[in-house]
């Protein structure tokens, strides 16, 4: 990683920075992250309803942000400019949307600024996306790789350092050691970033070969930058206790949650809370989402109406509405009986909202039709959180009703390969047959025994490549949810 480039010297900051700005917007600790099509408006304000801190904006192409107003306005809603207009909730309304963060990506300084010269209005910063790992990202130049690109990097987030009334902030992923992640970490410091969040993946860790978050990682950069520094920690996280478990383990000043907060808004909520609180019903979860979806879209108190495909894409929560209901629902579906609910779900439109509100009345039907055959106790809530365990591989997955939000957790590398879901690159075909060679040739000549050498059954009980990467927990981002 090499230094800053020469022909940009440090501005001195034209408003708070660092851990100053942090404790001016509260200095929150549980954290929405920025996902393409999933953090958007509604999303948030379940999300802060449910003990959120602080919430990022999803994930938004600066060069469209800065050049195409019909993008600026899918992605951005405006506060009422009259008098005459609805009194709706906008994006980084005061009163219900704060702290809120804007986060973009971008390979190009001028791009930009341009996009956060019209964002900094709306928000308390902006988040350049360091972290994304998939392959849009790789086809556009974006997120985890411009890695390779640390001079590039640093004028990113140094022009907007320099020229914003607002702070910058980026967001990270691991690099292949703690060192070289370290060093990372301070150019992204020193070009102005006021918040660093690190997400203890690597770039390649994606899709079916996730694999665990590293907080050990996190905690090096939290023992080996100034106290100063403000760092947020991503990754690992399923269940309530999670979250105050990685504050404990990395010292992270806060923790940001991707997609299990998809499929539980409430793992915010302290581990104190309520089996109640911290698991809610899935019917109360979606109707309570689905208010906050019609008031925003309709005004509070009017009635619904069928809009157009062109009025329907000018509310960001309409077209993220089926994604949502799906993984919010993702256990009610694993259950042959309802799978005509998920199918009336596939069928419906935002357009058609009315549609949607009639498949929460029968969800709510169902939930309710199964607690009489099955009523809950407090004893039985009890014994399901005596299983909870920390995060990583020795982790627990608990036995939550399929009525109750809860995370999803994807299948383990070594159980991807198993099933075939995923295979071995030709690279790692390549080097596992070279290996087999060279084991061949060795046993060849090596002297004839009868008695195996302890040398040798230690090397038949190594694991193999797919058992080394197996050492997996946790869900995978979804494709659609940024890094």
């Amino acid at each position: 990683m090499t230094g800053p480039p020469t022909d940009l010297a440090e501005a001195p900051p034209k408003r708070l920075h660092g851990r100053a700005f942090y404790q001016k917007i509260g200095s929150p600790k549980r954290i929405v992250a920025p996902m393409v099509d999933a953090s958007e408006l509604a999303w948030r304000i379940l999300s802060r309803k449910y003990n959120a801190d602080a919430a990022y904006s999803p994930m938004l192409h600066a060069r469209l942000f800065a050049e195409t107003e019909s993008y600026r306005r899918q992605s951005l809603r405006y506060a009422p400019t009259s008098d005459t207009e609805p009194a709706l909730s906008y994006d980084g309304d005061h009163n219900s949307d704060r702290p809120f963060l804007i986060q973009f990506c971008a390979n190009d300084p001028q791009h930009l600024l341009s996009a956060a010269k019209i964002a900094q209005n709306h928000c308390d910063a902006v988040d350049l996306n360091l972290g994304c790992p998939q392959g849009i990202a790789r086809k556009g130049h974006y997120g985890a790789f411009l890695q390779e690109q640390p001079d590039l990097i640093y004028k990113l987030i140094n022009t907007l350092h320099k020229e914003l009334d607002i702070p910058v902030t980026a967001k990270i992923r691991i690099l292949e050691t703690k060192e070289k992640t370290l060093e990372y970490a301070k150019m992204v410091l020193d070009a102005g970033a006021s918040i660093l969040t690190v997400h203890g993946r690597r770039r390649d860790q994606k899709s079916h070969n996730t694999g665990l978050a590293d907080w050990s990682y996190i905690r090096y950069l939290r023992d080996n930058l100034p106290p100063e520094t403000v760092i947020f920690a991503n990754g690992n996280i399923l269940y309530n206790a999670d979250v105050e478990a990685c504050l404990e383990v990395t010292g992270a000043d806060g923790v940001m949650v991707a997609e299990t907060n998809l499929y539980n808004p409430a793992v915010f909520m302290p581990p104190t809370a309520s089996f109640e609180e911290r698991f809610p019903r899935v019917d109360v979860m979606v109707r309570q989402y689905l208010q906050i979806v019609q008031d925003l879209t309709f005004g509070e108190g009017n009635p619904v109406v069928e809009l157009s495909r062109e009025e329907a894409r000018e509310h960001a929560s309409l077209t993220c509405i089926k994604s949502h209901l799906f993984r919010l629902l993702h256990a009610v579906f694993t259950r042959k009986e309802n799978h005509y609910i998920r199918n009336t779900l596939a069928k419906a439109t935002g357009q058609r909202f009315d549609e949607i509100l009639k498949l929460a009345d029968e969800l709510e039907k169902v939930v309710e039709e199964q607690l009489k055959l099955t009523p809950e106790t407090p004893e039985q809530w009890d014994e399901i959180m005596k299983e909870a365990g920390g995060p990583g591989a020795d982790a627990k997955v608990l036995r939550i009703p399929w009525w109750r939000c809860q995370p999803y957790v994807r299948p383990t590398p070594q159980q991807a390969y198993e099933k075939g879901a995923m295979r071995k690159s030709k690279k790692e075909l390549d080097a596992a047959a070279k290996e087999s060679k060279r084991e061949l040739d060795a046993d060849s000549a090596a002297p004839s025994s009868t008695e195996e050498t302890p040398a040798k059954r230690q090397k038949l009980e190594e694991p193999q490549p797919e058992q080394i990467k197996g050492n997996d927990q946790l869900a995978s981002l979804d494709p659609n949810v940024a890094g």
